[in-house]
């Protein structure tokens, strides 16, 4: 009986939700987690669910979230410099000020995404999906367009120009 009883507690307990406290780790399910400010330079993160989750301020640094899904995350002011983020779901993502300087995104869904004043310098972006995102004020100089061949020109702010 006893044995039942657990057994129907745990069918309508729902879902398990995220573990905030858990040491970031490939695959680490942070969904909707707090992680501002927090030092986070050169871990692993590819696979991770980092959906809404707020990486407000935090530093990520020569990171990797390859394959991450950071639906509408917010990377605001986030410093990303060196980051892996190739093939992350970062559709409708808030990285509005985030210095991606270096990043690689290759194949990231960056639909939507906000990418207001970002610094995207010398960042690769080889078969990004962009339909919607917003690059306004956004620096691209020395970027790797979406195509694969292109580099921005120094000055590529708000979209890529191609070089002379």
């Amino acid at each position: 009986m006893a044995g039942a009883l657990v057994a129907v507690l745990l069918l309508v307990a729902g879902p398990v939700l995220a573990d905030c406290t858990d040491f970031p780790a490939p695959g680490v399910d942070w969904k909707r987690c707090r992680m501002d400010r927090r030092d986070l330079t050169e871990v692993d993160l590819s696979g991770a669910h980092l959906r809404d989750t707020s990486f407000m301020r935090a530093n990520l640094s020569g990171s990797v979230l390859s394959g991450a899904d950071a639906f509408r995350a917010k990377f605001i002011s986030t410093v990303l410099v060196g980051a892996i983020l190739d093939g992350a779901r970062l559709a409708e993502a808030d990285m509005t000020k985030a210095d991606l300087t270096g990043a690689s995104l290759k194949g990231a869904n960056l639909q939507r995404a906000k990418l207001f004043r970002a610094i995207l310098r010398g960042a690769d972006l080889t078969g990004a999906e962009m339909r919607g995102a917003d690059f306004l004020n956004a620096d691209l100089s020395g970027a790797l367009w979406v195509d694969g061949s292109q580099v921005c020109a120094e000055g590529s702010v708000g979209r890529c120009k191609a070089a002379k």
